[in-house]
């Protein structure tokens, strides 16, 4: 840990990016590497002022406000050098669009989408020493970390609180690609079982369907193409519930290719003998919404990697062997 010292006060004017932010807020994304607790001692004492006035924690700030911020020691982490710079490196082109406002990401399969559990860094810490100019990158929705494809970056805090609401209104479409056990029945289009999180004793996170007291949750689907022994699936969530399509596919009798969590044994021995595959095939195929400034619908696609384009190759062949 080191330590710098700003020797100075400094004022920031508010744009449309902060417009309704609560203060408390504002300066601890502002203060990065300052204690919340120091954050809020300099707000109680009176020391950070809102054109020259003295303010609480929960002002929302106004646009053109004048924000006035004393001198704080700001402690800085050591560099953030991941272990492995090859991987943030292949995230550079892995970029599927972007502008001054947001960007969409192909996410590699096996990547954790922030760090934690155990994790020193995961995608958004990666992208934010590629884009070390941009101070508000923020995750807009999440993936699992061995889900690939579309993961849409905010880069405004305004662009950010337009897309949860869209995601709130159910007005962005995500669909999903998903390579499933056995022959999918074409007229089980929704499914709408409940879902409940469980903590096991080893802390692991798993979901069962609850009908009862789990959280309502939707997810559409439709057959895309049938193999021998599987199905490839679109799996469209209208509901964002943790590792819901896969806990969707698992309860109607047809769970993911080489999902360690909810799959079976048999399956992912027959298509990894088969196609060589040995990661979750589920895939963020395809990300569908409204632009934020420019209002313009963005349709945005990420390929499969090698592995699943590869899969998909090999069962096609298969199928033409019967």
């Amino acid at each position: 840990m080191s330590e710098k010292t700003g020797l100075q006060v400094s004022f920031v004017t508010i744009s449309e990016d902060h417009l309704g932010q609560r203060i408390d807020n504002f300066l601890i994304t502002h203060l990065k590497g300052v204690p919340k607790s120091a954050v809020y001692k300099i707000l109680r004492k009176g020391e950070v002022r809102v054109n020259k006035k003295r303010i609480k924690p929960v002002y929302k700030l106004q646009l053109d406000d004048v924000v006035r911020i004393p001198p704080i020691k700001v402690a800085e982490k050591e560099e953030f050098v991941p272990k492995k710079l090859d991987k943030v490196k292949q995230l550079e082109d892995a970029i599927l669009f972007e502008d001054k406002y947001l960007m969409v990401i192909n996410k590699p399969s096996g990547m954790a989408v922030h760090g934690g559990s155990g994790l020193s860094y995961g995608l958004i810490e990666a992208l934010r020493v590629l884009r070390p100019e941009e101070r508000s990158l923020e995750l807009v929705h999440r993936l699992d970390r061995d889900t690939s494809g579309c993961l849409l970056i905010s880069k405004r805090r305004s662009v950010l609180t337009d897309l949860h609401k869209q995601l709130r209104e159910k007005t962005m479409e995500k669909n999903y690609w998903a390579l499933v056990d056995g022959q999918w029945d074409a007229k089980t289009k929704n499914v709408t079982e409940g879902l409940r999180k469980n903590t096991l004793k080893s802390g692991e996170r798993v979901v069962r369907v609850d009908n009862t007291e789990g959280k309502p949750s939707h997810t559409r689907f439709r057959v895309l193409e049938r193999y021998a022994e599987c199905s490839l699936v679109q799996a469209s969530p209208v509901t964002g519930r943790t590792h819901q399509i896969r806990v969707h596919t698992q309860c109607k009798g047809h769970p993911i290719a080489c999902d360690d969590k909810y799959g079976v044994a048999e399956f992912d021995q027959y298509v990894n003998k088969l196609t060589g595959l040995n990661r979750l095939f589920l895939h963020a195929h395809d990300l569908r919404f409204m632009h934020p400034k420019n209002e313009t619908t963005m349709h945005v696609e990420a390929p499969l990697d090698k592995a699943l384009s590869n899969c998909i190759k090999k069962l096609r062949a298969d199928n033409e062997q019967i």
